[in-house]
C-alpha cells in the first residue's frame, strides 16, 4: 500500500514529538490537550479512511506515543510540597501570590 501525504505528517509528527517532549518537562496540562486532540483527530481518520486502515493505525500510534511520554514524565515529576498543594487549592491566598518583575 502506498504511504499516503496523511501518513507521512503522522509519521512526522512523531519525530517532532519525541523530540520535543525532552524540552515539555512539567508541562502535563499541554500534553493532555495535545492527547485529547490527537484522540479526535484519530477518530476522524478512521471515520474516513476506515478502522482497518495504515492511516487510522497511524493516527492512533501517534496517540499512544504521546501518552506514553506523559506517563513517563508524571513518574518523573518530583511530589509536591504542602504550600505547592495549598496554592493549588487556593491560588487567591496571599501567600500564593506570584508577583511579576
Amino acid at each position: 500500500m502506498e504511504i499516503t501525504a496523511r501518513m507521512w505528517q503522522n509519521i512526522k509528527l512523531v519525530g517532532i514529538l519525541f523530540k520535543s517532549f525532552r524540552h515539555l518537562r512539567g508541562l502535563m496540562s499541554n500534553i493532555q490537550e495535545k492527547i485529547d486532540q490527537e484522540k479526535i483527530e484519530a477518530r476522524e481518520v478512521c471515520s474516513t479512511e476506515g478502522a482497518s486502515s495504515q492511516e487510522c493505525a497511524a493516527a492512533w500510534d501517534v496517540v499512544e506515543e504521546l501518552q506514553a511520554e506523559a506517563s513517563h514524565q508524571r513518574q518523573a515529576e518530583p511530589p509536591k510540597s504542602s504550600l505547592e498543594q495549598y496554592c493549588d487549592a487556593n491560588p487567591d491566598a496571599d501567600e500564593c501570590r506570584v508577583y511579576e518583575e
